[in-house]
């Protein structure tokens, strides 16, 4: 099982990324997944849910109306759409799937600076 995420990197406030999950090893389609990050010094926060078909999100308060969840079953691929970044965005970004069993990437970096 692998979860692969990538897409991150320094961006200035304001601007925007796309985050990607490569998921292999498992039924992508079966599994509710979600997006958490994790800043310095802090615990590890849900950032944003989708259902196993894509018809259900959720998110954090913090980035309602500026991220966008979705997926691509058809590629195993997970994705988190991050616009009007804000320096309090900046932390490691981990993609989860829950399902029959659970499992985490290793995280990507997203750093909102000037």
């Amino acid at each position: 099982v692998q979860l692969v995420e990538s897409g991150g990197g320094l961006v200035e406030p304001g601007g925007s990324l796309r985050l990607s999950c490569a998921a292999s090893g498992f039924t992508f389609s079966n599994y509710h997944m979600r997006w958490y990050r994790q800043a310095p010094g802090k615990g590890r926060d849900l950032v944003a849910f989708i259902s196993s078909t894509g018809g259900s999100t959720n998110y954090a308060d913090s980035v309602k109306g500026r991220f966008t969840i979705s997926r691509d079953n058809a590629k195993n691929t997970l994705y988190l759409q991050m616009n009007s970044l804000k320096p309090e965005d900046t932390a490691v970004y981990y993609c989860n799937a829950m399902g029959s069993g659970t499992y985490w990437g290793q995280g990507t970096q997203v750093t909102v600076s000037s």
